[in-house]
Formats: structure tokens, C-alpha cells, sequence
């Protein structure tokens, strides 16, 4: 058991005077009210009076009584006998040699109520609280020493010897890591830990362990990519490791034991004893599943995002390409458009007009070029997108067959388009397509002519929904980081109606959403003040609008 992770400064500064105290300690612990002057003018001599101050004041300060006296601060001594009316601070001298000191102690103790960190209902209760912060963080031991020895001087404990609290402190941490060990190695089977042992295992003709290999996450972007992380995802899950195990266990102490397995060698892990091996390598399996996850969809949606770029960007160099033929063409049929709207010309010799200024074959080639160059407002490049179905080919079915989305009520009709296309992955012949999911932009390009699905089209639809989805937090998946459900901690049910009152009360707000959201939806009256009774954005677009121009 690790006793002696005190570095030389803690030592020196555990229950002793260091620097000059700031006047903020100095008045805070250093000020005699009329009890304590009461308690000190029994004492006879000025000596003793500032000896007793100094000790009374010293324990509320240190949490223990000096061994040397004469290592008390001069401030200290100064603000003291300025307090007491002692002209001479120099007499504290002859208090430091004498013996009434230790009678001193014991009278401050029995007055002031400090008790011995021996005191069984004070261990009780320091290990109670010790037990809770190493249980629910993760703080180095030098920190829960600071912080246990602040325990004991606001709890009126006599601060014990360095090596006992370090020792005590060592204890408490050792027995809930013993804790935290066992609850995640007591489920795991026989056959999940045979697969653990693997991962630390080297194979033959091998220079690096299975759990290396898992530790790398993505690192290009490419399709290929993509279908190593998601069948790096599925090794994991291979090993059978149950999730639930980390359920009553604080995140927290979770991650920093996968943190240590994710940077320290196999070697080194493997050499630890069993128990803390094991739960080493759960807690990595549990933690790299959510992370790997995530990998795989921050890498699917760079792709998806490079994907639209690259058609949008191709359909943009096209466009300027054919921009003079298509202003030729404009031009053509703006000489048509000039006749027509000519009214000299009678509308009985219009069609001759026009044919007399352009040839028939010129206009219906014109018109033929500017129906084949002018794209609609919502162009989706579905043309340039097609160049990149071979990519999506290679990653969509190991995709759809690894990653399983839920989804809000916002995402339901995506998180279903998904569960259809993962059904109808291998088959031949398509069923009837979820075309709730076709936005507007993508109908020109899904729907044919003749009434049939584009199947092409639906899938880039399906994707493109995909990625805007994620980014909102529509789909999720679990375990997950970064793309777990948003309303997960969100109250609701019995324990919504419980705290709903206190909540709209702390917010301002009617407990009913009614009458709270009619609120920004009453027109506003000319008879009411600006930014009363207008919709929320009306009034900071007025308010914002009155700033500038007193401005």
C-alpha cells in the first residue's frame, strides 16, 4: 500500500506556520471576540496572556498545537498584543521555555470542544466522507490529504501525525479501488475473460497485441476507412462485455481506468494482478464501444459532408463551363420575349413577327440549351452525385448492419428509411420504399417519370437526412459520447410533476405551456408600449433597432 505520496512541501506545511499570513487569515482566525478575551484575561502576565492567544488561535488555524512556539509568525504576534494591549511582544519569549504551555492545551481543548482524530465517531465520519470522494472521483492522493485535512480543522479535529492521515488516507483509497475492481470483474463470464486474456496476447510472426490494434481509431477519410472502424466496433462488441456493469459505477472512475488502458503497454497491463487486470480491460471495452461509435459517425458524416462537397463543387465548374452557351441562348430568347411585349405589333401577326426575327430551328434550339443548363433553386447535383456511388456502395451495407439508430419523434421517419434500407440490403427485389423521407429538393430526382423510385436517388436522400439528422441530435445511438440521446437526464413523469412547480416558479413562467407560449404570439397594439405584447424577435429586433440608434 502506496504510504508515501507526500511530496517535502506538504510535510513541511502540515500543522505549522509557513509565510506571512494575508490580512484576510489574519482577520478571520487571528481576531478575538469578547468570549475569547473573557477565556484569556484570567491568565495572569502578559507572557502567558499572549502565549494562551497565540495557542488558541493556533489550533483554529492549524488544526493542531505548535511543538515549537517560536516559529509563529511575527505578524501573528504583533496583531495579537496589539488586541490584548501588550506593549512588549518580546515576553511571548519567555512563554515558549515555560511549562504552563501544555497546562494551556488541555484548558483550550475542554473549552474550545477539539476532540483526537482517535475518536471513533470522528474516524467514522471522516471515512464516510473519504469513501464518498474517492468513490465518486478521482483525485490524486496528495489532494485528499489537503482536503481531509481541512475536513479535521473544520470539524474541530487535533490534526494527527503526517505518516497516520497519510497511512489513513492510502487505506480509505485501496479499499473502495478493491470496490470499484470486483464490481466490474463479478459479471463478466468465463469466456469474456478468455477473450480479455487475447487482447493483451501477441500472436505469432506478430509485433503488436489485439489491444493495440483496437486502441488506433480512424485516421483517413476514405470509404475503406470507414468499414475498418465500423468492424473495429464490431470486435469489440465480439467480446461479450456487458455494458450494464458500469450502470452503479461513476462514469468517472470508469474512464480513468480505460484511460490507463488506453496508454500504458500490454506488457504492463498484463504483469498487474488478476482482479485489477480484468477490470482494467472492461472498463477499456466498455468505454472504447461508446468511443468507436463515435468514431465511426464523425467519420461517416466527414465523408458524407466531402461526398456533397465535391458533386457541388464539380456541378459548379460545370456551370461556369456552359455559362456563355447559356447566355447566348438567354439572349435568343429575349429578342422573342422583346416582340412579345411589343404592343405596336398586332397579336394576330405576332407569331410572324417572331419568326421573321428568329429562325424556328434557332429559338427551339435555345430553348432546348436553357432547359438543359438551367438548374432549379434546389439543385441537390444529383448528376455529380452519381459519380460517387461506388464509394457509397463500399461502406452503406456494413453501415446499416453495424450502426442502429433511435431516434426523436423528429427522427422517426429517417431512423425508419434507415431499418428499411438495412432490410432490403441483398435482395433483389425492392419493396415499397418509405417515401416520407423525401424532402422537396429530392423528389424531381427520386420520383421518374413514369411513377418508379429512383433507388440511387433515394439513398443519397436518405444520407443526406442522415447527416442532418446526427447534427441535430434527431438519431442517436447507444453506447455513445457525443451522439447519445440529448434527452437522456431530462426529468419526466412523476418526477416532472414533482419538481415542475419549483422549476416554472425559478424561470418565471405559468405552469401552463399554453398560456406561456400564447404569450409571443399575441399582436402587439399600438395603445402598449414597445416590446410588451410583440412576438420575441420583434422585440429584440426593437430593442436592438433603438440601441443603434442611440448609438
Amino acid at each position: 500500500m502506496p504510504v508515501g505520496f507526500l511530496t517535502d512541501e506538504q510535510r513541511q506545511r502540515y500543522g505549522r506556520f509557513q509565510d506571512d499570513l494575508t490580512p484576510e487569515e489574519l482577520a478571520r482566525y487571528f481576531h478575538l471576540d469578547d468570549s475569547d478575551r473573557n477565556f484569556i484575561a484570567p491568565h495572569r502576565g502578559d507572557h502567558n496572556r499572549l502565549g494562551f492567544a497565540v495557542q488558541l488561535c493556533a489550533a483554529r488555524f492549524l488544526g493542531s498545537f505548535l511543538e515549537d512556539l517560536t516559529e509563529t509568525p511575527a505578524t501573528v504576534l504583533a496583531t495579537l498584543s496589539r488586541q490584548l494591549s501588550i506593549e512588549q511582544p518580546g515576553c511571548f519569549a519567555d512563554y515558549c521555555t515555560g511549562r504552563q504551555r501544555w497546562d494551556h492545551t488541555v484548558e483550550i481543548r475542554e473549552r474550545i470542544g477539539y476532540v483526537d482524530f482517535s475518536d471513533g465517531a470522528t474516524q467514522f465520519r471522516l471515512n464516510r466522507w473519504l469513501y464518498a470522494l474517492c468513490w465518486t472521483g478521482t483525485d490524486r492522493l496528495s489532494t485528499l490529504f489537503d482536503r481531509a485535512t481541512t475536513w479535521l480543522i473544520t470539524h474541530k479535529t487535533l490534526l494527527p501525525g503526517a505518516t497516520v492521515l497519510e497511512r489513513h488516507v492510502a487505506c480509505i483509497r485501496l479499499r473502495v479501488q478493491e470496490r470499484l475492481w470486483s464490481s466490474l470483474v463479478r459479471g463478466v463470464s468465463p469466456e469474456a475473460r478468455q477473450k480479455l486474456d487475447l487482447l493483451l496476447a501477441v500472436p505469432d510472426g506478430g509485433r503488436h497485441s489485439l489491444l493495440d490494434r483496437l486502441r488506433k481509431g480512424p485516421y483517413r477519410r476514405s470509404a475503406p476507412e470507414l468499414v475498418r472502424s465500423l468492424q473495429r466496433l464490431e470486435e469489440i462488441r465480439s467480446l461479450g462485455i456487458d455494458v450494464g456493469l458500469s450502470l452503479r459505477i461513476p462514469p468517472g472512475r470508469v474512464q480513468a481506468l480505460a484511460r490507463f488502458a488506453s496508454t500504458a503497454k500490454a506488457a504492463a497491463i498484463e504483469r498487474l494482478p488478476e482482479e485489477r487486470r480484468f477490470a482494467i480491460l472492461v472498463a477499456f471495452a466498455i468505454t472504447l464501444e461508446a468511443t468507436a461509435s463515435d468514431d465511426a459517425l464523425d467519420l461517416l458524416d466527414i465523408l458524407i459532408t466531402e461526398i456533397f462537397a465535391e458533386a457541388t463543387k464539380v456541378g459548379e465548374k460545370s456551370r461556369l463551363r456552359t455559362l456563355k452557351d447559356l447566355d447566348a441562348a438567354a439572349s435568343q430568347l429575349g429578342q422573342a420575349c422583346r416582340v412579345i411585349l411589343d404592343f405596336s405589333v398586332p397579336d394576330s401577326d405576332l407569331r410572324a413577327a417572331i419568326f421573321q426575327a428568329l429562325q424556328r430551328d434557332d429559338l427551339e434550339a435555345s430553348l432546348n440549351q436553357v432547359d438543359k443548363l438551367v438548374r432549379p433553386p434546389e439543385n441537390m447535383y444529383y448528376q455529380e452525385l452519381q459519380q460517387s456511388w461506388g464509394r457509397i456502395r463500399r461502406f452503406l451495407p456494413p453501415l446499416l448492419k453495424t450502426l442502429k439508430f433511435g431516434s426523436t419523434p423528429a427522427g422517426k421517419v429517417i431512423a425508419e428509411a434507415l431499418e428499411f434500407l438495412a432490410e432490403q440490403e441483398g435482395r433483389g427485389k425492392q419493396d415499397q420504399f418509405k417515401l416520407e423521407v423525401v424532402t422537396r429538393g429530392w423528389r424531381r430526382y427520386v420520383f421518374q417519370n413514369d411513377g418508379a423510385v429512383d433507388k440511387k436517388a433515394y439513398v443519397f436522400c436518405c444520407l443526406d437526412r442522415l447527416r442532418s439528422a446526427l447534427r441535430r441530435r434527431d438519431l442517436f445511438i447507444a453506447p455513445s459520447i457525443r451522439y447519445a440521446d440529448a434527452r437522456i437526464g431530462l426529468l419526466s413523469g412523476e418526477a416532472w410533476e414533482a419538481s415542475r412547480s419549483t422549476i416554472c416558479r425559478s424561470l418565471g413562467h405559468s405552469l401552463s405551456g399554453e398560456e406561456t407560449l400564447g404569450g409571443f404570439d399575441r399582436p402587439a397594439r399600438s395603445d402598449i408600449p414597445l416590446g410588451r405584447c410583440q412576438p420575441f424577435s420583434q422585440q429584440v429586433r426593437a430593442d436592438w433597432n433603438r440601441r443603434r440608434w442611440k448609438g
